[in-house]
């Protein structure tokens, strides 16, 4: 019953939650559907101050995105006349992606917006 739940919660988000995205990898590309989230990294350097980092995250079916996520692929999120583009990655040994989900349905891919383009 609960499997049951998170899949219909899942459903829910994909279908009312989320906007189109291209997802590349040289020149293989994907378009899906993403829901927009946000993850805040904290790490500790040599002198002991914490830096804080916050990606911009990207939550795909795991079935829509044909590619295991690797650091260096793009993410292209287009709002009205412009393109943002994001970089995957995490910062220092953080990983890059993540299931978001106990069935493994939703991966969460972590990004850093690295430039912007006229649509």
């Amino acid at each position: 019953m609960l499997a049951e739940g998170a899949a219909w919660l899942e459903s829910q988000r994909h279908a009312f939650c989320s906007t189109a995205v291209v997802y590349s990898r040289g020149e293989d590309t994907v378009t899906l559907s993403a829901t927009i989230g946000s993850t805040v990294f904290e790490q500790t350097d040599e002198y002991n101050v914490v830096e804080r980092t916050e990606s911009r995250d990207f939550l795909v079916r795991a079935v829509d995105l044909v590619m295991v996520p690797e650091r260096g692929d793009q993410v292209r999120e287009t709002v009205g006349t412009q393109v943002f583009v994001y970089e995957v990655m995490a910062p220092g040994s953080e990983p890059h992606y993540r299931y978001s989900d106990p069935n493994r349905a939703t991966l969460r891919i972590h990004t850093k917006h690295v430039d912007t383009e006229e649509a």
